[in-house]
């Protein structure tokens, strides 16, 4: 994890706003190549690779970079989301203090089922991976899929809960991954300017906002229960990692601010987490803006704000 400094970011926001996010991009594209070492160095052990980290980080984009850059080196990939696998709800299901369902919870997801069916794969066998109906939070009767993997492949397993010691206990050769934007933004006292829990935050906000109809204020309800469900059943884990994976850009915040910063003054007062609005939205002043649309379509960042060349 390395701290950004506000003054080089601003200097080259103004100057070469293009230079500034292709060295960005290159220096992620690195990190994606030594995930992919790592997991080539590991196939011999184990197909299995399991990835994960707290919401907001581009787990997704960057489990589907690490993808094609095996299959580059002729390495097949299957991609196996830990979401297929939520147990159907029930009187039983885990409960947050208000007694609503904490979908946060590792207890949500089917740990057994899932460590029978990489047994299974690791064997050579065939599974029916399941499909979870979220609209109904149940388990559909029919499989999703029926997967099975060749010698040399590799299954990618992205989930919040991928670290679990209930899984990776069961499978302890798997290469493990954790994903998070984890750099703050210095200015040149040393003080934090902003921090990387708040890209994530800005990064769900505007995903949630253009993408699933969701209000800043709806967002910003839930994120104390994610902040909770980060803390107890996502960081723990993060030590067992053979990668941890920054997955933050240095000039993300002056890219996100041209969307995220009228939505962020916009919330009105007693919106759960809004003193923690009040340290953000002035933040951004500290930023010099850059046009989104210099972003490249197949960055991480159009995972959030759009117009990228993946499908989610």
């Amino acid at each position: 994890m390395v701290a950004y400094k506000l003054d080089e970011i601003n200097d080259m926001a103004r100057n070469n706003p293009e230079e500034l996010i292709k060295k960005c991009d290159s220096i992620y594209h690195d990190r994606v190549v030594h995930a992919a070492d790592l997991i080539t160095d590991n196939l011999s052990k184990s197909p299995i690779v399991l990835i994960s980290g707290p919401s907001g980080s581009g787990k997704t984009t960057t489990s589907k970079k690490i993808e094609e850059e095996l299959r580059s080196r002729g390495i097949m990939t299957h991609a196996l989301a830990m979401d297929s696998y939520f147990r159907t709800v029930n009187e039983d299901s885990p409960k947050t203090q208000d007694g609503k369902i904490d979908l946060e919870s590792p207890h949500c997801v089917d740990m057994d089922l899932l460590t029978e069916h990489f047994n299974m794969l690791r064997n050579g066998a065939s599974i029916d991976v399941p499909k979870y109906i979220f609209s109904e939070q149940r388990r559909a009767d029919k499989p999703s899929q029926t997967l099975q993997i060749g010698k040399n492949d590799v299954v990618v397993v992205e989930g919040i809960h991928a670290l679990n010691d209930e899984l990776t206990d069961a499978h302890p050769d798997a290469l493990k991954l954790y994903i998070s934007a984890r750099s703050n933004v210095k200015e040149e006292d040393g003080s934090v300017c902003f921090k990387g829990t708040w890209m994530r935050l800005v990064r769900r906000v505007v995903r949630d906002y253009k993408f699933r109809g969701a209000t800043p204020e709806y967002t910003l309800s839930l994120w104390a229960n994610v902040r909770r469900g980060e803390k107890l059943n996502i960081s723990p884990f993060k030590d067992k990692a053979a990668l941890k994976f920054d997955s933050s850009f240095a000039y993300e915040v002056c890219v996100m601010k041209t969307i995220a910063e009228d939505l962020f003054r916009g919330v009105p007062e007693g919106t759960p987490r809004y003193q923690e609005l009040r340290s953000i939205v002035p933040a951004f002043d500290k930023f010099e803006a850059i046009d989104p649309t210099l972003v490249a379509p197949e960055s991480l960042l159009r995972e959030f704000i759009g117009g990228g060349i993946y499908k989610y």
